[in-house]
């Protein structure tokens, strides 16, 4: 499970809930064409995305094993989050509505910080557009949602999003423990980047 960042900023009440405010209004649609904010009526696309282990076995904290049952409680989780004011499950979809990829933005307006997660079908994978988007998503989280710090982790084996993740300006901050939903823990690298460092590249 998501883990809050090592930095600690100094962050008001007021801040603090302008950020949920700002994660309650935002628009998926203005990070991109094909993208929804997860509901029910997803679950048997997301099925079919996950179903790939080559885009899914990465990602340590998807709702194992995936079925029709443990993907709805996961995009009920994403909009309970999303009307707490604390992440977004974003879904994309292509013009023939395939789920494709998704975004998974856990926010702690307390710490004015987010983290994101997310992966894309393997067969999209390889071009260039996977990191293209991140980097969009990166940029798109720190204002559109108004954080002032990003966090992020990846398995200690998973080099290319090492490599996307450090191409992006993320410092690397050591690694910690990532914990799957089942409870067992994954050790992953870590990395963080303050919103104006990442804005200035």
């Amino acid at each position: 499970m998501s883990a809050p960042p090592k930095t600690v900023l100094d962050v008001g009440p007021d801040e603090a809930e302008a950020i949920r405010a700002r994660v309650r209004a935002a628009d998926p649609l203005t990070l991109g064409p094909g993208r929804a904010l997860a509901a029910p009526e997803h679950v048997e696309a997301v099925l079919g995305l996950l179903a790939d282990p080559a885009g899914s076995d990465p990602i340590y904290d998807l709702p194992r094993p995936f079925t029709r049952d443990s993907v709805a409680a996961w995009i009920a989780e994403g909009m309970r989050a999303r009307a707490a004011g604390e992440g977004l499950l974003i879904f994309t979809f292509d013009a023939e509505g395939v789920a494709t990829g998704y975004s998974k933005i856990t926010v702690w307006p307390q710490l004015s910080a987010a983290e994101l997660g997310g992966a894309l079908r393997a067969d999209r994978q390889g071009g260039g557009s996977g990191g293209a988007g991140a980097l969009h998503t990166f940029g798109w989280i720190f204002q559109a949602l108004g954080v002032r710090l990003m966090c992020l982790t990846a398995a200690l084996d998973n080099v290319r999003s090492a490599k996307l993740i450090d191409a992006a300006g993320f410092a690397r901050m050591g690694e910690r423990d990532a914990v799957r939903p089942d409870g067992t823990v994954r050790r992953s690298l870590y990395w963080e980047v303050a919103r104006e460092d990442f804005l200035a590249r």
